[in-house]
């Protein structure tokens, strides 16, 4: 494989790097969508994370890459080695895959497809497996998204969604996990995605070209650098590769031990509120965006600050505009918004009562 342009190298796009180290740290938060003009590192960015991120455990021989430690995720292959072992099934490590799902993808390719043929003349159940399969725990790269055929983008969003990728034909189904940060990338001038389609998205960066002279030098001479000695640039790049991969392994593992109090969710829930988001795709993502953020820097508590820069990231695409208005999410507007709810939660006499239907938080403090 060759080498890999080291993702801590790149200069500038904070947001773009901040949005997809944090579906590193939790992939369930629903892939990132990134737009820009050519030639401003998006693919690049994509490629270089896939390299650093750590290696996984996965059950040895399963092509799907099944998590060892979370058996109720298990492939329909492995669930029955695992009735003939007594529930023990060999474990090995891999390095983060990275798939590249070209814009003619059809849905069989995604999903997979089932040999009926066989399973009629033979009595075997037949899968073929797709993109989802080898995309699974690692990271699906899909470039001119907005080209990709809607159905096709349809199946990729609620595959990440729900962690899971069953296909039924005849009577005759198989099933496999298809957990994966999803990657897409796209040029506007090329055309928009449908609003529905966008909103899938949990995250949206809009990146453009570095102005300032000094960031521009600065790329020319990293870029002729990695060119004239790939592995002598990595090597020189390799503490701060290895010092963000450790951030990321440490982050996944406290991430759901990351607490918040009502205070934080009636903070988010005013600020998408404020700025007339329809839905509440939008509350779920910056919740669990502050979160990985705030297990990023080791902390098991969000603060302001974790919710402000989540919310940069989840709402650009979500905030209504005019046809001649561009969606602005300035970080300075929303730490101001989320200043003035605490301050509203704090004069308020009592805590809202929650709705009869609701069930318990699982993790809240005070």
């Amino acid at each position: 494989m060759p080498p890999i342009f080291p993702f801590t190298s790149i200069v500038g796009q904070e947001r773009m790097k901040r949005a997809l180290v944090l579906n590193a740290v939790n992939p369930r938060i629903g892939g990132v969508l990134i737009r820009g003009e050519r030639g401003t590192a998006k693919s690049t960015a994509a490629r270089a994370l896939a390299a650093l991120l750590p290696e996984v455990r996965v059950v040895a021989d399963c092509r799907f890459g099944c998590d060892p430690d979370r058996p109720t995720t298990w492939c329909t292959e492995c669930k029955e080695r695992a009735v003939v072992t007594g529930g023990i099934l060999p474990v090995t490590t891999r390095r983060t895959s990275f798939v590249n799902l070209p814009v003619s993808a059809t849905e069989d390719r995604v999903v997979g497809t089932l040999d009926i043929e066989k399973a009629i003349k033979q009595g075997e159940r037949h899968f073929e497996a797709g993109v989802l399969a080898a995309a699974n725990r690692g990271l699906l790269y899909i470039d001119e998204v907005n080209l990709l055929d809607d159905h096709v983008v349809d199946l990729l969003l609620d595959s990440a969604a729900m962690g899971v990728n069953v296909v039924e034909r005849e009577g005759i189904s198989f099933a496999h996990p298809a957990r994966f940060i999803l990657v897409g990338t796209m040029n506007p001038e090329e055309g928009d995605l449908r609003p529905q389609l966008l909103d899938r998205f949990a995250l949206s960066v809009e990146i453009h070209g570095l102005a300032a002279p000094a960031d521009r030098m600065a790329i020319m001479e990293r870029t002729l650098a990695f060119e004239a000695d790939p592995e002598g640039f990595r090597g020189y790049w390799m503490p701060k590769e290895k010092e963000l991969s450790e951030e990321i392994e440490k982050g996944r593992e406290v991430v759901d031990q990351v607490e918040y109090s009502k205070r934080d969710l009636h903070a988010i829930a005013a600020l998408t509120a404020s700025l007339q988001v329809d839905g509440h795709r939008a509350d779920l993502v910056i919740l669990k965006a502050a979160r990985a953020h705030a297990a990023l820097f080791g902390r098991l508590a969000i603060a302001d600050t974790d919710i402000a820069l989540a919310a940069e990231l989840a709402l650009p695409h979500r905030v209504k505009r005019g046809p001649f208005q561009q969606a602005e999410v300035n970080l300075f507007d929303l730490e101001e918004r989320i200043e003035q709810t605490r301050n509203e939660w704090s004069g308020s006499e009592g805590e809202p009562e929650p709705s009869q239907e609701a069930g318990p938080v699982k993790k809240n403090r005070a």
